[in-house]
């Protein structure tokens, strides 16, 4: 962070005293005003609902630029790791740096394979659970109770420690997934295996039975590593700026990712690629996308077009691209063409990138629209597109959680408000209320 030539003046048009303000330049991106001291000089504070127009730290991670539809992991365009890394190659990354070589990718994935068993203590904690239980509410529970068989790794001070919970979480969160998974639907909880990849594993313990050998189809581990490589982080985000602020008061690394887990679960972050998925569902049929068209035109209908659009991506969603490409590959694999909904999806498709009305808009497929589909294709229920989700959100959120413990400018999140509650009066006694 470089400061500025440039100074930024406040004045007030009341003949208070000006200020100024040091602005800041990152390596790209907007400048930033440095307000730290406007409460101290005038008394007041900022409004910004939303934190739309607010810089809350400094970041090394990800960048976004949403006009030019452009994802940097460290550095690195999304579109050039989704083909040439795998997503521990990704971790790998975001965690330190720098892309691994040959010998430190070999120790990192060992590392993390070494990790991935769960307490056996925590397959009773399942018992607890109704087996009709949302799975991203385990997840929660589950991923908030590591805290309680790792005493080991809580010192958020110790970089050893927070190495350590680091490489846990990553390892853990797959056994985690599938096990509320498996709990759901009745079935015995499948063992992580060393000799598979990360993705491999997790399809292993997803769909294996004690029954039958479970035969690994690269293509569809391939998918599912591609899902994880484009959801691994999306700089300050509303989950991941709740890990910051969790972390900010020195709370442990399990309470943290448990409380990103929890604002993940909410359908305006984390549910996107499911009410797409639902969106198709409701159409039916190809025959009734044009009348569902219309009412997507129609202001007053109430209805919207899912899995188009982005809230920061106002030219087209970068992972989009990528999650297209991996959407054909798994429906050519599993032979799914003529399945009814991926027919339909890809009709949606092709009338709305053909339609003035949405490309005007710039409302062009985003990687939710793609993902939920593939998801869906490789055997994963709609109630776990979210946990998935988590499972890759996983790193970007220890990554910028340990960012933030290193950050000696970091403080305890305290945002400010604008009060227009009552005044103060004093407490009448009961009968003259």
């Amino acid at each position: 962070m470089n400061i500025s030539d440039t100074k930024a003046t406040l004045s007030f048009s009341d003949g208070s005293k000006s200020i100024d303000f040091p602005v800041y330049k990152g390596t790209i991106g907007p400048d930033v005003l440095d307000i730290r001291k406007l409460y101290g000089q005038t008394g007041t504070f900022t409004y910004d609902p939303g934190f739309m127009s607010t810089a809350a730290c400094q970041s090394a991670i990800t960048y976004i630029d949403g006009d030019k539809g452009e994802l940097l992991y460290r550095g690195y365009p999304i579109e050039q790791l989704a083909v040439n890394a795998d997503f521990l190659e990704t971790c790998y990354l975001l965690l330190n740096g720098e892309l691994p070589n040959k010998a430190e990718k070999d120790k990192f994935v060992e590392t993390v394979t070494r990790h991935t068993m769960v307490h056996e203590q925590m397959n009773f904690f399942f018992r607890g659970f109704r087996r009709d239980a949302h799975p991203m509410s385990v997840l929660v529970g589950t991923v908030g109770a590591l805290a309680s068989f790792y005493h080991d790794s809580l010192d958020i001070n110790d970089p050893a420690q927070r190495e350590i919970s680091a490489i846990r979480l990553i390892a853990k969160l797959p056994t985690l997934v599938a096990m509320a998974y498996k709990y759901s639907i009745g079935q015995p909880f499948v063992y992580p295996r060393n000799d598979l990849s990360y993705s491999a594993n997790f399809m292993r313990m997803m769909f294996g039975n004690p029954c039958e050998e479970y035969q690994v189809n690269d293509v569809l581990v391939r998918a599912l590593d591609r899902i994880l490589i484009l959801h691994a982080d999306h700089e300050q985000n509303a989950s991941t700026s709740t890990v910051r602020l969790a972390g900010s008061s020195g709370a442990n690394p399990f309470a943290c990712i448990a409380a990103g887990i929890a604002c993940l679960w909410g359908p305006a972050h984390g549910g996107a690629n499911e009410a797409a998925l639902n969106m198709l569902k409701e159409i039916g049929t190809a025959d009734k996308i044009p009348e569902f068209i219309a009412k997507v035109k129609d202001k007053n209908s109430g209805v919207k077009l899912m899995g188009f659009g982005h809230r920061v991506y106002k030219n087209f969603d970068p992972r989009a691209k990528l999650m297209r490409e991996t959407c054909y590959e798994v429906l050519n694999e599993l032979g799914l063409h003529d399945d009814p909904l991926f027919k339909l999806a890809m009709e949606l498709e092709k009338v709305a990138l053909n339609d003035d009305y949405f490309v005007s808009r710039k409302l062009y497929p985003n990687v939710d629209f793609y993902s939920g589909i593939v998801q869906s294709a490789l055997g994963i229920p709609v109630s776990l597109f979210t946990g998935i989700f988590a499972m890759a959100r996983t790193i970007g959120w220890i990554a910028q959680w340990n960012e933030m413990i290193a950050d000696p400018e970091q403080k305890i999140g305290r945002p400010r408000q604008l009060y227009v509650g009552a005044t103060r009066r004093d407490v009448p006694s009961i009968d003259k209320r």
